[in-house]
């Protein structure tokens, strides 16, 4: 017998309902900001996937803090990735387009400075060397090491660090040069850290920056710097002990995840954040940050399920809050 046409429609309606339905049950929240928090929330997002079956996507990009902050206040995303807290302008312009969102700490960072392992001669570095190094009136001029410090050779510096639009970036800067954004700009920079990573690994007269993980990660292939905050203090290196003391300095810092108390009224977006404090401590120690105390992740859940708008920071990045400082904070509008 001969199928007709209209015989097959039906049949074929229901096929294609069949195979497009798991589709359409598939719900997407979406991520981007910084590539500092961006291995944090990664683990998270998968481990959030896994438990549902994938009936919930979870996408992150590494926009860098800014980049992810501009799309975050348009409403483009529903949670923004931060290694520092949100400015001033940011708060603005979330504020023009409605945007409310509530500021949760999930992380301390210690933000490394590396250089190659086959440089010998750096074993510490100062604030005022990185200063000269690093800042605007360095362009085009200090090019040698031994400019920076007549001990060291004559040889070139190269130089990588972060884009302008990372949060990393506008930290870095702020706690050596003393003001956001005041860098010289002839170097290789890059929102993506281990584009840093790279350039650092294959040149012995590089040096660069980025967080404690990204070193972690490749502690083979990177020779971590101490950092000499003040005149007569000792060097110190980045570690878990020295950010929680808080005698790592200038360059220890808290991590966050902003999100829009609009996005959280959907389930997923709400199921998600609650699951993400509440494996935050595991997770941020097997991507090798610095986590916070199970007390402080659950009153950042209260925070969460209060919607307490608004930020502790008031707009200003802020260098060298203690964890201590940091969770003794309520955000205001």
């Amino acid at each position: 017998m001969k199928l007709s046409f209209q015989t097959l429609s039906p049949l074929l309606l229901l096929t294609t309902a069949l195979c497009v339905a798991p589709a359409q049950a598939q719900t997407f929240i979406k991520i981007d900001g910084s590539s500092t928090v961006f291995p944090i929330t990664e683990a998270v997002a998968d481990d959030f996937q896994d438990m549902k079956s994938g009936a919930v996507k979870v996408t992150t990009g590494i926009a860098g803090t800014g980049g992810g902050f501009k799309k975050f206040c348009k409403g483009e995303t529903d949670i923004s990735n931060a290694s520092r807290p949100i400015l001033k302008k940011e708060m603005d312009e979330c504020a023009k387009n409605g945007i409310k969102y509530v500021e949760l700490p999930i992380a301390f960072d210690a933000l490394t400075v590396v250089v190659n392992p086959k440089n010998k001669f750096l074993t510490k570095i100062t604030v005022e060397e990185l200063k000269k190094m690093w800042e605007p009136a360095a362009q085009g001029t200090i090019t040698k090491w031994n400019q920076v410090n007549p001990a060291w050779p004559d040889a070139p510096i190269k130089l990588f660090g972060a884009g302008a639009d990372s949060g990393t970036f506008d930290y870095f800067t702020d706690a050596i040069m003393g003001k956001t954004k005041s860098s010289r700009t002839d170097y290789t920079s890059s929102e993506d850290d281990n584009v840093v990573v790279q350039g650092v690994a294959r040149d012995v007269n590089a040096i660069g920056y980025f967080g404690y993980a990204y070193y972690l990660d490749n502690s083979k292939r990177l020779k971590v710097v101490p950092i000499v905050h003040k005149a007569g203090k000792p060097a110190v290196a980045p570690s878990v002990k020295s950010v929680m003391d808080g005698t790592y300095q200038p360059l220890a810092r808290p991590l966050f995840i902003y999100v829009s108390v609009k996005a959280a009224e959907r389930s997923e977006v709400k199921e998600f954040v609650e699951f993400y404090l509440k494996n935050a401590q595991k997770l941020v120690k097997e991507v090798k940050y610095i986590p916070l105390t199970d007390k402080d992740y659950k009153h950042a859940l209260t925070n969460f399920t209060n919607k307490k708008t608004g930020t502790a920071f008031g707009g200003d990045a802020e260098i060298g809050v203690s964890v201590a400082e940091l969770l003794r904070r309520d955000p205001k509008e």
